[in-house]
């Protein structure tokens, strides 16, 4: 019986989706923790705890080194929340292009006034532009830039992307009719609205900077429904100062953008939907099952790609430091104990490496003490024993 954690509250489809061999919340030595925005910083993460999911897109309340450190694999669910993202965004641009949050608060400011003499006189400073014709430019073209891209060029917007990180899996679900950019720069130069989707690292930290709004003609408008420090609040403010930036919206308030007439700041609701909530919970729950039944590992944020066909007996799982000589360590202690290996893989993510070795026959005496031999190696982090179906 594998053992789940869950912390906040997680969508009952995706609980749903574990199968009668996990149990929530029933013992203090978890397997999994499930999660969206706990912050587990601060959390002394327990020996037993195999995998962390995020039901979500970032990662930065989970304590990446420790987890490693404690031989924990960290997953999040890359684009279970996308196509929320999207619908806001396309939302926002058509509200911004018609001036509907200045129009609706005139409205309730003068909702004693007689309407059609009143609202006839003053309607004209409301007016807006149509968004078939302007430029997009679309910062990130991942799970959340691509959708978002493809939906501009049905609203009839020429789209300008910028990636200069996109996978070839990510390309093909791009429009070809999205114009690719060399440069930062050249993505913004003439662009009416510029959209931000990039993880938070540190080559993205202030990525839109001084420079980059520089670079951007008068009058744009700015939307960061990425991550908080994607964008330099500071230079923006400076920027609606001078009116380079027309209106900036974010999903990520700060003090200095507080009550700006030309900011609009939503509450961190990119990708709070119901549907978003389900599919995030969901993937969660599946990638938690794959992880503990297989040790195969897709997209894991601290461990390497790793998807080995379980049809062996057994499976070694070994997370260690990625240095000469372990793989030659590992296997002769197969050796000394006279097992054959059926298959093996190997992969490194930075300093960290992931080994699967499956074997056909292992005595059931021998399991504790080969999994203590395997752990004596000094650059071994965990090892893990599955049998079909079964963690031993």
């Amino acid at each position: 019986m594998y053992q789940i954690k869950t912390y906040n509250a997680i969508a009952p489809a995706g609980l749903n989706t574990f199968t009668a061999d996990y149990a929530l919340n029933q013992s203090e030595h978890p397997d999994a923790y499930l999660i969206r925005s706990v912050n587990l910083h601060d959390e002394s993460l327990p020996t037993s705890l195999k995998v962390i999911v995020r039901a979500g897109a970032g990662v930065n309340n989970v304590p990446i080194k420790q987890a490693t450190a404690n031989g924990t694999a960290v997953f999040n669910t890359p684009g279970s929340n996308a196509n929320a993202v999207k619908e806001l965004i396309i939302g926002l641009l058509i509200m911004a292009s018609r001036n509907l949050l200045a129009a609706t608060t005139y409205s309730a400011q003068h909702a004693e006034a007689d309407i059609s003499q009143r609202t006839e006189h003053d309607k004209t400073q409301f007016n807006g532009i149509e968004l078939t014709g302007k430029t997009l430019a679309v910062i990130g073209l991942g799970h959340v830039g691509s959708l978002v891209a493809n939906a501009a060029l049905n609203l009839g917007m020429n789209v300008i992307g910028y990636d200069p990180y996109l996978s070839a899996d990510a390309a093909w679900n791009i429009a070809k009719q999205v114009q690719r950019a060399a440069t930062l720069p050249d993505a913004v130069k003439n662009a009416d609205f510029v959209t931000v989707h990039v993880p938070k690292n540190a080559d993205t930290y202030h990525l839109i900077d001084e420079k980059a709004l520089a670079a951007m003609p008068a009058g744009v408008q700015l939307f960061n429904y990425s991550r908080l420090g994607i964008v330099d609040n500071t230079a923006v403010i400076s920027a609606l100062t001078t009116k380079k930036v027309a209106h900036y919206y974010t999903d990520f308030g700060e003090t200095q953008l507080a009550e700006h007439p030309a900011v609009t700041v939503t509450p961190h609701i990119g990708g709070s939907t119901i549907e978003a909530e389900i599919n995030g919970a969901t993937q969660a729950a599946r990638t938690i099952m794959t992880y503990l039944e297989t040790g195969n590992v897709h997209a894991a944020i601290n461990l390497p790609d790793l998807n080995v066909p379980f049809n062996a007996a057994y499976r070694f799982t070994i997370i260690h430091q990625n240095v000469p000589n372990m793989v030659s360590q590992i296997t002769a202690k197969l050796a000394t104990a006279n097992l054959n290996i059926a298959t093996m893989a190997n992969a490194a993510k930075n300093q960290t490496a992931y080994t699967i070795i499956d074997v056909d026959d292992l005595q059931q005496l021998s399991q504790t003490d080969l999994i203590t031999e395997l752990n004596k190696i000094p650059a071994v982090i965990r090892v893990r024993l599955l049998k079909q179906s079964v963690n031993l």
